[in-house]
């Protein structure tokens, strides 16, 4: 089951903010649930055309839909608005603008126990606000197990093998001038666009755990600017022991794409084999640097194969 807030949540949180008030059902704020982030002008609605009407999502009155029901006749308005705000999962009506809710609505809000509210901010502006936040509360979320870090402005999701070295590796990024976003914990939620935002856990934000020396606080030891908030994952990084593997089975040109799937989003991959002597944090630093081009669209290994390619034509 998908994530909800209630309408009197969205007043309590944001209210104040966008400047919310109840003009009448207050006794339903609780019993009505918000259960999607997009908005709805039910401009046609109003009307009487009711196919593909989105009744999950909260109706905003704007001055479209205020005119109407101050030029038609007041029996047709009833009727229709009777037809729209009928459905059970409606949330709650919204007039914008600082426009008085016409008798109409208020009658068929209470006849339906339908919580009606005002605000004085325009309708683009308070939908946009209002979007955000429920984008943000709404938004599906997901667990992982692994270190975010932020490498050259790409967010990039480091997992693998138990033991492996993922802290180990975050550090020396961190001493390079990276910046840490969660360490062992990363809460991830899915924003509209389908990107991914990953989080630390506050209780465990800006502090790593280190094998053999234990809990360190890395604003301290690294300074402020040293970890992030959040970051945006554009990539994921998969340190992987090589005992008892195969080598020759890794790709070595990286025409093979390879990508995981987080919150039913693609998300690029990459795996790379942990052995002695490698610096890690350096080929990290080249991977988000090599995945940036890629997302300007240049492939590096593609363009070495057209001019092979090219080349052999050619002779």
């Amino acid at each position: 089951m998908g994530k909800s807030i209630t309408v009197r949540e969205l007043l309590k949180k944001k209210g104040k903010n966008l400047g919310l008030k109840v003009i009448c059902c207050r006794e339903s704020l609780d019993s009505r649930k918000i259960t999607v982030s997009e908005l709805n002008r039910p401009g046609l609605a109003v009307t009487g055309y009711l196919e593909n009407f989105r009744s999950e999502r909260i109706q905003i009155i704007g001055k479209g839909e205020y005119s109407y029901c101050q030029i038609e006749s007041q029996s047709k308005i009833k009727k229709n608005l009777s037809q729209m705000l009928s459905f059970q999962d409606v949330p709650c009506v919204i007039v914008t603008g600082a426009m008085k809710p016409p008798t109409v609505l208020v009658q068929t809000c209470k006849k339906f126990k339908l919580p009606l509210l005002e605000t004085k901010l325009e309708t683009s502006s308070f939908i946009r606000e209002l979007t955000i936040f429920l984008d943000d509360k709404l938004a599906p979320m997901i667990t992982l197990h692994g270190v975010l870090v932020n490498v050259y402005g790409l967010g990039v999701l480091i997992q693998g093998d138990p033991g492996i070295g993922k802290s180990e590796c975050a550090i020396e990024l961190l001493k390079r001038g990276h910046i840490l976003i969660s360490d062992d914990i990363v809460e991830v939620k899915r924003r509209m666009g389908q990107i991914l935002i990953g989080k630390s856990p506050d209780t465990i934000r800006k502090f790593m755990e280190v094998r053999g020396i234990g809990i360190i606080d890395v604003e301290l030891l690294f300074g402020v600017g040293a970890i992030m908030d959040q970051s945006v994952i554009e990539m994921q990084v998969f340190l992987q022991s090589t005992a008892g593997m195969d080598m020759s089975k890794y790709d070595r040109t990286g025409l093979e794409e390879s990508s995981i799937s987080i919150l039913e989003t693609s998300v690029p991959s990459l795996k790379i084999p942990v052995t002695p002597g490698r610096n890690l944090a350096v080929l990290i630093e080249i991977a988000a640097l090599n995945q940036r081009l890629k997302n300007q669209g240049y492939f590096a290994v593609k363009k070495l194969n057209e001019e092979l390619i090219r080349r052999m034509k050619v002779k």
